[in-house]
């Protein structure tokens, strides 16, 4: 049994497969032997490595750590050292970028291109993630519902997320610029094939490098990416008095304590706890 038959067995997106893969890649191209091959005192230098010497962040840490012990107990069939038990990185709570309503309007109305344009703003509008809005299909659409169907999301489960009828019209209208039978997004196919023919959807550096220009071109001063739109949209509904559990649902967070980051963020929440607070405190 190999590593890549063990991740194949897991329930693991094959963006995820592909992922871990690399971090093992990568351990054996750092000290010029097998995986198998490397000792634990190895190992332990190699995470020093990662730390201190290439400035990895959190999440890079935990994807390396993750593969390489998956790798070591699965495959090798070996007990994980407790020495390396104090590997994990502790966790961060860091806020997300959120772009105001009229910063995302202005952002999406400096996309150059007519199809990066609906699909961010398909992005935006139904809070998805990157992967989530590229591989839309045109199955995926039920106009009669009024939802778009997204299908082995995160943790390879399905939601239905309410579809805009704004956004049912400029999926409408854009799928009539390529007619392709499946995708709803394909990418501009070989020479001499028409996008109908297309057998791929966009990359995922295409998106973020739209989105990078179309945020220069805004002159919005934030360090946002695409993943901020959904950031956005999650805060931008529970401004419009949503409640929590809905928006949990339309994003397709497991636990609600994910969904609670966006009171957080708020401006209207920020406001009426300052008018309480000026209030309670004002006989001062």
């Amino acid at each position: 049994m190999t590593f890549q038959q063990d991740l194949i067995l897991l329930p693991l997106l094959p963006r995820s497969q592909q992922a871990y893969l690399a971090c093992l890649r990568q351990l054996a191209g750092h000290f010029h032997k097998a995986p198998d091959a490397v000792s634990t005192d190895e190992l332990r230098l190699y995470f020093i490595h990662l730390k201190e010497h290439k400035k990895l962040n959190r999440s890079s840490v935990t994807q390396a750590l993750c593969a390489i012990k998956l790798f070591w107990e699965k495959t090798l069939q070996r007990e994980w050292p407790a020495q390396l038990e104090f590997v994990r990185p502790a966790a961060q709570f860091k806020l997300p970028v959120v772009l105001s309503g009229q910063e995302v309007r202005k952002l999406l109305d400096c996309v150059a291109q007519p199809q990066h344009r609906v699909l961010l703003t398909t992005i935006y509008s139904c809070g998805l993630r990157l992967g989530e809005g590229i591989g839309l299909q045109v199955r995926d659409v039920d106009g009669k519902r009024m939802f778009l169907h997204i299908r082995a999301a995160k943790g390879n489960r399905d939601r239905y997320v309410p579809l805009p009828k704004r956004i049912l019209e400029l999926l409408r209208l854009h799928w009539k610029t390529h007619r392709h039978p499946t995708l709803l997004f394909p990418a501009p196919a070989l020479e001499g094939h028409s996008l109908a023919q297309s057998t791929r959807t966009y990359s995922r550096s295409t998106v973020q490098r739209a989105f990078r220009l179309a945020l220069k071109a805004s002159a919005i001063k934030k360090s946002a990416h695409v993943h901020s739109l959904r950031h956005s949209y999650g805060t931008h509904l529970l401004e419009q008095g949503e409640n929590l559990r809905q928006v949990q649902v339309n994003m397709g967070h497991k636990s609600p304590t994910v969904t609670a980051l966006y009171t957080h963020l708020t401006s209207l929440s920020k406001t009426q706890h300052q008018q309480r607070l000026d209030h309670f405190m004002s006989d001062l």
